[in-house]
């Protein structure tokens, strides 16, 4: 065996990820790395400073533990993989779609590494998205909650925002089109979905240099609830309330404190300055 196919992996495990989904399925791999005989080594609550033993790094978790590993290890430069351990999981669906366990898991240890950018807003790091406005407002609504599996709880809060939420004004500038207005949401994203399963971008690549920028009207509360559907399954680009765009580089301003999120952990700030570093991690998948 060549010493470039020898491997170390570190499994970084969210604890708190999927109502202890990611803990079960950490085992699971631990169990399938032993069975090939595969180095590893686990860490749960306390994460390394550094990873110079190590060859790979495997991520246990959700979206929010991804976010929380790129803002952490901004610079990290191993050939990285996350497991769908959390509740959403839309980053982990776009690299690995449907592939089992057991696939996934051979795919971690044999396919060479390949560059995926990320966005950054106000110095913090974001992998798949960034939303604001509504979806702002959902992720506030879920923070510090204990969350049901699954969609659930992410479903029961949009529901009741659908009805409860107001639209706010925003002036966005970017380096291909300017607007200002009242809207619904602005979805920055660098994956296709977010929420569990919303195909808010359907066109986005995370590869490919650009942020993709969707932004919708404001709208009445049963128009709301008519579109989620048409959101959930990416049937929306087409709409005449939907604005959809290409960036590198935005800026986003409003009079009353912007609420968003970046990977699902909740912010405020008065003002966005949000741009595409390329290239920045490497993923096998």
């Amino acid at each position: 065996m060549h010493s470039r196919d020898i491997k170390k992996i570190a499994l970084l495990c969210n604890p708190l990820a999927g109502a202890g989904r990611a803990v079960v399925l950490t085992d699971q791999i631990a169990l399938a790395l032993k069975k090939k005989h595969v180095d590893y080594q686990t860490f749960s609550n306390f994460w390394p400073p550094t990873f110079e033993t190590f060859t790979d790094i495997w991520i246990i978790g959700g979206d929010g533990t991804l976010n929380h590993f790129i803002n952490r290890y901004p610079d990290a430069q191993l050939p990285l993989g996350i497991f769908g351990g959390g509740t959403g999981n839309d980053f982990h669906w776009l690299l690995y779609g449907t592939k089992t366990f057991y696939d996934q898991v051979d795919t971690m240890l044999h396919a060479e590494p390949r560059a995926i950018d990320v966005g950054i807003c106000n110095g913090v790091y974001f992998i798949n998205g960034l939303g604001i406005g509504f979806e702002g407002a959902v992720a506030k609504a879920l923070t510090g909650k204990k969350k049901l599996p699954g969609k659930a709880s992410f479903m029961l809060t949009v529901l009741g925002k659908i009805f409860r939420y107001r639209s706010k004004t925003y002036w966005v500038e970017t380096d291909t089109i300017q607007f200002a207005g009242k809207k619904l949401f602005i979805d920055i994203s660098n994956g296709k979905r977010a929420g569990g399963g919303f195909h808010i971008a359907p066109d986005a690549r995370a590869d490919d240099g650009w942020l993709d920028i969707v932004t919708a009207e404001s709208m009445s509360p049963l128009k709301r609830l008519y579109y989620l559907p048409v959101i959930e399954k990416g049937k929306h680009m087409n709409l005449s309330c939907v604005i959809h765009f290409r960036a590198r580089r935005l800026m986003i301003e409003s009079e009353v404190a912007i609420e968003y999120h970046t990977d699902g952990e909740y912010h405020e700030a008065g003002k966005l300055e949000i741009c595409i570093k390329e290239a920045s991690f490497k993923f096998r998948y």
